[in-house]
């Protein structure tokens, strides 16, 4: 799910998968990945592919494994930590060398799930325990299980704001824009990052749809909405937002030499203000801080600057799901991992991430949106596969990364046009699609 050339990609997915895939998908018992029951019958080495570099570095991955193997002694787990996750999974997937466990990338439809991964379990039967189980959902089985969810917000340096002279949450996005140009005029510091070069962190703009509107069917309205980047629309005032930021110079003064690894030391030192991520993301800028000699309670998280009567709104999505490659040789040791990754690492609780194992407790980031009544907001999902085919044949790409770096560039003059027109473009393409798959 991408802009013109990624989307291209998509397109190339979607003609090898069947060759890929082989007869692999439909929720086959043959192709299943069931929970194990003895642990001391499972064995054999699995590959796990993780976007998580920065836990297969300090050794978080490892000390999970060591904890794991005290129940599966005779699995070893060996990680592959991809930087370029999306681009880099995207190319294996026309291999049948993708890992035993991987999170599944954006630019695999919904409907793409049986040609690739192993199923799970039944809906009706996981749903029960886990959240967000039908993000992954074909023909009833699930394909894909979160570890966590994320609440979307901005990540943001409290003492910046604070001297900024701002110390409540803005409720417009002229307001968030005037508090950014306030940090830039009296603080040292760059009032907004958007880790632009790495690009992925860009695609967490694609998540804020349903938070101005406070509306749990934004993205299913997607699949009968021709105009969805007009006034009033969720699109166009998060893209408005993220175009604005840039246009008025309150983000860096060049992003194309920006760095995910080093934004968080930038943001937990006070060189950076703020940076619009998800929940996730507090624990790293913390460590962040800490680690650079500064307070991790500097960081704080706040919700997207609408309210619609008298509350912000957070959508709580899926993080990325895991599964199980369909042509694993060891799908059972590779279920193993993945059920007692999710249910009993405690990388929810270090995360500071809602756990998408039912009834946990909500992670303490979070409590500030609780206490200041941020509502929290689970999109339904009864049309993603149609706004999917939407926006694979519109080449959009509305969670990829190209179509906010492309916003990006029109607003700092890198790329032709301005934000009227940038948006009629995609209106018309998202028209056009829409007219085609209809």
């Amino acid at each position: 799910m991408r802009r013109t050339v990624l989307a291209g990609t998509g397109v190339m997915l979607a003609l090898t998968l069947t060759a890929c895939g082989g007869g692999a998908g439909g929720g086959s018992s043959s192709n299943a990945a069931t929970s194990p029951g003895d642990p001391g019958k499972v064995s054999g080495t699995i590959t796990v592919l993780t976007n998580r570099t920065d836990q297969v570095q300090d050794g978080t991955l490892a000390r999970y494994a060591a904890a794991f193997n005290k129940i599966y002694p005779h699995v070893t787990v060996k990680f592959q930590g991809l930087t370029d996750y999306e681009n880099d999974v995207k190319i294996r997937l026309n291999s049948k060398n993708y890992g035993d466990v991987l999170s599944i990338p954006n630019a695999v439809a919904l409907k793409d799930y049986p040609n690739f991964f192993a199923p799970l379990g039944s809906a009706a039967d996981l749903s029960k325990t886990y959240n967000f189980t039908d993000h992954a959902t074909v023909g009833g089985q699930v394909y894909g299980i979160a570890n966590i969810g994320d609440a979307n917000g901005f990540v943001y340096n409290k003492a910046v704001w604070k001297q900024a002279g701002i110390t409540t949450w803005p409720t417009t996005p002229d307001q968030f824009l005037a508090d950014l140009a306030a940090i830039k005029s009296k603080t040292h510091a760059t009032p907004y990052y958007t880790n632009y070069h790495d690009g992925w962190p860009l695609t967490n703009w694609g998540n804020a749809l349903g938070s101005p509107s406070c509306d749990p069917q934004a993205n299913d309205k997607l699949a009968t909405t021709k105009d969805p980047w007009s006034p009033g629309q969720d699109l166009y005032t998060t893209d408005k937002l993220l175009y604005d930021i840039v246009h008025d110079k309150l983000a860096e003064a060049d992003p194309t030499t920006t760095n995910w690894e080093n934004s968080k030391t930038l943001l937990g030192t006070g060189k950076v203000g703020t940076m619009w991520l998800a929940s996730w993301a507090v624990v790293q800028m913390q460590a962040a801080a800490k680690q650079a000699g500064q307070d991790p309670a500097d960081i704080g998280f706040m919700p997207f600057p609408v309210q619609v009567d008298g509350h912000f709104c957070s959508v709580v999505r899926p993080d990325y799901q895991y599964a199980v490659n369909v042509h694993s040789a060891h799908k059972d040791a590779a279920r193993a991992w993945l059920d007692w990754y999710i249910n009993k690492s405690g990388d929810a609780a270090a995360s500071l991430s809602p756990s998408s194992v039912r009834g946990a407790p909500l992670p303490a980031d979070l409590v500030p949106y609780q206490a200041n009544g941020v509502k929290f907001i689970y999109l339904t999902n009864d049309r993603t596969a149609q706004v999917d085919e939407i926006d694979k044949a519109s080449e959009i790409g509305i969670n990829g990364q190209d179509y906010p770096q492309h916003l990006v560039d029109v607003a700092r003059g890198a790329a032709g046009g301005d934000l009227a027109s940038d948006f009629n473009d995609l209106d018309k393409k998202w028209s056009d699609a829409l007219g085609t798959v209809g």
